[in-house]
């Protein structure tokens, strides 16, 4: 019998009213999680798509190019930030732009200017306004210019080879304005430090800029050599030298062994703009991702520099035996 007041205990109403309930309550925020965690995947998703594409990058490529460039330009902390933000955006302008100028003046002067052979060229580029020639120091663009004239075959070809294949490279990782500051300083310094050593000779050639590039690539190279060499980079490297005493070995014949009908040309710019490289170029190089100006390597490079360029200018003025 039932007490009077007090209500039956029903086992029914307990398991199928409350508890299926809660149940479904409970099934209702799985399913709301599930969803939500569904829909922040699919975000997360296309967010990572649309920085691949703002990057330029194809999710389902490697950028086989930028790794290996980063591998030989930069050491193992920067590369991820290389290959985070890596595009082709500005392409390698001014090294495509300054070998394309000098390949166009020297097929100018080997082809259009009447020449005994054009494996060597002598009478055209002596008399071409570019050259730079001790009798003409007034001409001050001389001590750039000097740059896209070439004594033959062999000079432009082991220039035009060096500054494309570590030059494009340098230009990817650093882009163009930091390659042009240190292609410009070898080419000046090259010049100046002729002006100087080698006071009463002729220049001709970017050598100065080439060597400029490749100082300051073998000192940032020097100071991280286990992080920025791959595999079978010792090899690779020995090719680069081979062309650099190659290079040497033309510019020393021209200078020394010039047949007597023939001028010779200074090789002073070879060594200057490898020093210019080795100061100004290794601060440049290794700065990839740090805001330049903010560096006081930088500065010292430049002050250096700059007393240099003063010294070469206060030489030619009033010590020069050319005068």
């Amino acid at each position: 019998m039932e007490r009077p007041g007090r209500r039956a205990w029903s086992p029914s109403k307990v398991e199928g009213g409350p508890r299926t309930m809660a149940a479904a309550h409970n099934l209702e925020m799985e399913e709301d999680v599930t969803l939500n965690r569904d829909r922040e995947m699919k975000e997360m998703l296309e967010e990572e798509k649309m920085r691949e594409y703002r990057a330029g990058k194809d999710p389902f490529k490697p950028k086989k190019v930028q790794r290996i460039v980063s591998k030989w330009m930069l050491p193992e902390p920067m590369r991820r930030t290389y290959l985070e933000r890596a595009n082709c955006l500005p392409p390698p302008v001014f090294i495509i732009s300054i070998s394309i100028a000098e390949l166009a003046v020297f097929i100018y002067y080997a082809v259009w200017k009447p020449q005994e052979q054009w494996i060597t060229l002598d009478t055209g580029i002596l008399e071409s306004p570019f050259i730079y020639s001790p009798e003409k120091r007034e001409e001050a663009w001389r001590f750039i210019s000097y740059m896209l004239v070439h004594a033959g075959v062999q000079h432009i070809l082991g220039n035009l080879v060096m500054q494309l294949v570590l030059g494009i490279p340098l230009e990817m990782v650093h882009k163009g304005l930091r390659v042009g500051l240190v292609y410009l300083a070898g080419v000046i310094a090259g010049s100046l430090a002729s002006s100087i050593f080698d006071p009463l000779k002729s220049l001709v050639g970017a050598s100065g800029g080439v060597y400029a590039l490749m100082g300051g690539y073998f000192m940032n190279v020097l100071v991280n050599f286990r992080e920025m060499i791959p595999a079978f980079g010792i090899i690779r490297l020995l090719i680069i030298v081979l062309i650099i005493v190659s290079d040497m070995g033309f510019a020393l014949y021209r200078r020394f062994f010039v047949p007597a009908n023939g001028s010779p040309v200074s090789f002073a710019a070879h060594i200057a703009g490898g020093f210019a490289g080795m100061s100004i170029g290794y601060t440049v190089f290794s700065c990839f991702d740090k805001a330049l100006l903010k560096d006081p390597r930088f500065w010292i490079a430049i002050a250096a520099y700059l007393a240099c360029v003063l010294f070469a200018v206060f030489f030619n003025i009033f010590l020069s035996p050319a005068n």
